[in-house]
């Protein structure tokens, strides 16, 4: 029942996510007006709210317009229901307070790279304000202590500020945004530096997979631009549950 209860509240909590991701980034607000169509700004009623259900039922179309609705709202829905029941399933019994921090945690990496992937923007409240908050956290997280958290935090986003002047002064474009080196406090507070350094280097691969399909078969130079806080966001996520093992492995490959 507990589980179920969980995965409840990660859908309700993923379709408020899906108002910020839409709103946030347009510079609204995330509370007033309250849900509607945005092809013809009908309020949504709260039987045609029920996250991934009510999808279902309209068949993906406003009651009133017909419209489409993007299969974005129920995929993040239950993304962000799967979200809240991984750290319960890893941490919950002997970390509860830190499993609700993995949760918030979770929820912003979510929002970021939605954002990011549509926007190409990684918005201030969530990157700072979720640095502030871990920073904070840092003094009481039992995964990390509060001198390699602050190192991490703020010594990758120094690194990155380095690579976006580096590219700017040399290149002439921005190799990085300044989103990118915001969202490095956040990342560095929470994960530490193993397990950051690990986030990073699955970023970077897969962000290299991504451009290389571009270039080989889009037809795209060098020059394109990549949302890499999406990359971030799924190199963050993978390692808060298994960096650490990932790590190690790396680790093992130079004892042999």
């Amino acid at each position: 029942m507990e589980k179920v209860i969980i995965i409840i509240f990660g859908l309700i909590v993923g379709s408020f996510l899906n108002v910020v991701i839409h709103r946030l980034p347009r510079e609204q607000s995330i509370v007033i007006p309250g849900s509607h169509c945005p092809s013809c700004n009908t309020p949504i009623h709260f039987y045609d709210n029920i996250p991934v259900l009510s999808f279902l039922i309209l068949m993906g179309k406003c009651r009133r317009c017909k419209a489409r609705i993007s299969m974005r709202y129920p995929l993040v829905e239950l993304f962000t229901a799967f979200s809240f029941w991984l750290p319960y399933h890893f941490y919950f019994e002997e970390l509860p307070v830190y499993a609700g921090f993995c949760v918030v945690f979770l929820c912003l990496l979510i929002a970021l790279a939605l954002i990011d992937l549509e926007h190409q923007l990684l918005p201030d409240e969530l990157t700072l304000g979720g640095a502030v908050v871990f920073l904070i956290y840092a003094f009481f997280n039992p995964m990390v202590t509060p001198i390699a958290a602050i190192a991490a935090s703020f010594g990758s986003a120094l690194l990155f500020a380095g690579l976006y002047f580096f590219y700017l002064k040399v290149r002439k474009i921005e190799g990085l945004g300044q989103g990118d080196i915001k969202m490095m406090l956040l990342l560095g507070a929470f994960l530490g530096p193993d397990r950051l350094v690990i986030a990073v280097l699955l970023a970077s691969f897969a962000g290299l997979l991504v451009g290389l399909f571009f270039i080989i078969f889009k037809g795209k130079n060098l020059k394109l631009k990549l949302p890499f806080g999406t990359f971030l966001s799924l190199g963050s996520y993978i390692s808060l549950f298994w960096g650490h093992h990932i790590f190690d492995a790396i680790q093992s490959l130079y004892r042999i």
